[in-house]
């Protein structure tokens, strides 16, 4: 195992206990995968099927090819949701620039992908999001591969797809920033819920709209704000490190 595919495994089974710990699970169901540097995007790491992600540790982790394939089944054996993959499989080949995709059930999110509306630019976290996010209307469950094609055109360039009547996707250039992106399009969501279950929410004027999309873009933005999520992840990490290691085992 080269040093690139054991840091790998240690950051994505760390994000898989993060997204337990933050409430971002759906049972053994979902997906969060990483590609190996150095493979071209040929091997890539993702969750035994059958595992809660609290209980996930960097040996357990499967390593596939983009086929979706096991190379090495890890520490358990249990294999992979091969249907689940079909939608990381399609962002992992479209993207070149992608190193982690996230993928949730949540009930915010969920909820907010059933709103003709979508997420709607009434928060400042919903707004780092503006031009930054696609929408891919519902198919069923996605098993078929010829979805792979709509959903990639749906993504584009974004960092952020709203499966409709589904659920919630990043992908980030990092795995930490990939957790980032969700945590934070989460708890937009959790947001929009809330507010509406108040009552029609107060909209920021188009002119601060704008300003907050500027300032948060992740190439041309404001440096005095996040646009990578570095600094979460190493926080982050330190705070699984205080209570429970044994992601690195």
């Amino acid at each position: 195992m080269t040093g690139h595919e054991t840091e790998t495994r240690i950051a994505l089974a760390a994000c898989y206990r993060l997204m337990a710990r933050y409430g971002m699970t759906d049972l053994i169901y979902n997906h969060i995968t990483a590609c190996i540097p150095g493979t071209g995007h040929q091997e890539l790491l993702i969750n035994p099927f059958g595992y809660l992600y609290e209980e996930i540790t960097a040996s357990s982790l499967v390593k596939i090819n983009p086929a979706g394939e096991v190379l090495d089944p890890g520490s358990t054996n249990l294999g992979v949701n091969q249907a689940g993959y079909v939608i990381h499989s399609a962002v992992h080949a479209a993207r070149e620039d992608v190193t982690c995709v996230v993928h949730t059930h949540t009930v915010a999110g969920v909820a907010v992908s059933c709103m003709p509306q979508g997420l709607m630019p009434i928060s400042q976290g919903a707004l780092r999001f503006t031009d930054h996010i696609g929408y891919h209307e519902f198919e069923g469950p996605a098993i078929d591969e010829g979805e792979r094609v709509r959903l990639v055109a749906a993504l584009g360039t974004h960092d952020a797809l709203v499966l409709r009547n589904h659920g919630l996707l990043t992908c980030g250039r990092s795995i930490g920033e990939a957790f980032w992106l969700m945590q934070r399009l989460e708890t937009a969501c959790k947001v929009q819920v809330a507010a509406l279950a108040g009552g029609a929410p107060h909209w920021p004027t188009i002119e601060a709209q704008k300003r907050t999309t500027a300032i948060f873009d992740r190439v041309a933005g404001s440096e005095h704000v996040s646009r990578s999520g570095a600094l979460e992840w190493e926080a982050m990490l330190r705070q699984l490190d205080r209570t429970d290691s044994s992601y690195r085992q």
